[in-house]
């Protein structure tokens, strides 16, 4: 099934190329305009801030809580009966050390507010809580995918895996563009999206 989108496009690989290339795009302007300061660290208002900005000109439901039900493999996502309140416990949750950050991390990816790019906008919004309260971030290169797949997947019932995992790949080079950039090609690559270099567009 096509998303719904405002490029009216009805074919799928036309759609993922689209995507891509225009949320990166909009990914390296958060950053270089700036506007990457105005959002609220750790809470749901500024991942859905950090969503739109990047979907927005994709997707009508771009920043929006999803209304269906969805899963990915065999699990199943925060039903849409419970989201609101479940942001609303996470938008709660302390964020004042590294272990606190990954357990709202953890908790943020178990809800998957919006329909479409739930891991891209909160691999930006996890980076932001590491930047602010520990003054780290994570350098992405060094989290091999597989790795952080499997340690994602299982992090609703075990955390320690995604924890040791991210924690061997802090920086404190929280202001670095260049990490940023090949961040969010490795973020996107996650996704199965590798068509565009962010710093090429």
């Amino acid at each position: 099934m096509i998303l719904e989108n405002k490029l009216n496009i009805t074919d799928q690989i036309e759609l993922a190329k689209a995507e891509e290339k225009i949320s990166k795009q909009k990914a390296k302007q958060l950053f270089d305009s700036g506007d990457i300061q105005k959002v609220e660290v750790g809470q749901f208002a500024g991942l859905a801030f950090i969503h739109d900005y990047l979907f927005g000109e994709i997707y009508p439901f771009a920043g929006i809580i999803r209304d269906v039900n969805i899963a990915k493999g065999n699990f199943r996502f925060a039903p849409v009966m419970y989201l609101e309140v479940s942001l609303k416990h996470i938008d709660a949750m302390p964020q004042g050390s590294f272990e606190q950050i990954i357990e709202k991390y953890v908790e943020m990816n178990v809800a998957h507010p919006f329909r479409e790019g739930n891991g891209r906008a909160t691999r930006i919004w996890l980076d932001l809580m590491l930047k602010k309260e520990i003054r780290q971030v994570v350098d992405w290169n060094r989290v091999d995918k597989e790795d952080y797949l499997s340690a994602m997947q299982r992090s609703p019932v075990k955390d320690l895996e995604i924890k040791f995992l991210l924690k061997q790949a802090l920086t404190v080079k929280i202001d670095d563009r260049t990490l940023f950039m090949k961040g969010i090609d490795v973020s996107y690559y996650y996704e199965g999206y590798s068509e565009f270099k962010t710093e090429a567009l």
